[in-house]
């Protein structure tokens, strides 16, 4: 019997956890970008549009600091490369015959935790499902723009008063994404972990964060290749 493939309400279900990590960092973001000089417009589009995470608050540094335009945008651009090989790797797992018919929309809401969260579904067994991965997507897009949204209302200095809430929030999105990335870990995949953990590692010390994140993701694929 051919097991049915999950919903979009199944999908919005398994955000959950994402939205839980997402509103009160996009909350945080919020907040930045108003004491920033940013207006809760501003904020807000930022999240629509740019919808990459620690990216944004990297953005909010470089355009408070008056770098120009094009350094900002390649920056980011430089630092968000990793999510080019996303869909290439869960359709990998999906296995064949794997609808990509609607991939244009959900494709865009494959963050870091939206793409563990996916791949740890594949790996427990779970159909691919395009209707499944919208509601994933939706989910965890609506919690960090909502979440911008009500911390850009709530103005920049929501938070002076709780100093250690407003420093804990920075570890939140790498603690969520290392969380989904235990979840599916095997044996099998220490080593390439470890390559690219340590590439990451050295290039950041050696070279700048933006780098190490690069190099990291780089080395990584390639052990993943080499290891197949």
């Amino acid at each position: 019997m051919t097991a049915t493939k999950p919903t979009f309400l199944a999908g919005l279900a398994a955000s959950l956890p994402i939205v839980l990590g997402y509103f009160p960092i996009a909350f945080s973001f919020g907040v930045a970008a108003t004491r920033a000089g940013f207006t809760a417009t501003e904020a807000f589009a930022l999240s629509l549009l740019i919808y990459a995470g620690a990216s944004q608050f990297l953005a909010l540094a470089l355009l408070s600091s008056a770098a120009p335009v094009l350094v900002t945008a390649f920056t980011l651009i430089a630092m968000n490369l990793r999510h080019v090989l996303y869909g290439p790797a869960l359709m990998r797992e999906a296995g064949e015959g794997a609808s990509t018919r609607h991939a244009w929309a959900w494709a865009f809401g494959l963050t870091d935790e939206v793409f563990g969260q996916a791949l740890g579904a594949l790996a427990r067994g779970q159909r691919f499902s395009e209707a499944w991965m919208s509601g994933l997507g939706i989910g965890a897009y609506a919690a960090w723009v909502g979440g911008t949204v009500v911390g850009a209302l709530a103005g920049g200095g929501a938070l002076d008063g709780w100093p250690a809430l407003s420093a804990g929030l920075g570890f939140m999105l790498p603690a969520l994404f290392l969380a989904l990335l235990l979840s599916i870990l095997s044996r099998r995949q220490l080593p390439i972990i470890a390559v690219a953990g340590l590439v990451t590692v050295a290039a950041t010390l050696g070279i700048s964060a933006t780098s190490g994140i690069l190099m990291g993701m780089l080395a990584g694929a390639l052990a993943g290749l080499v290891r197949r």
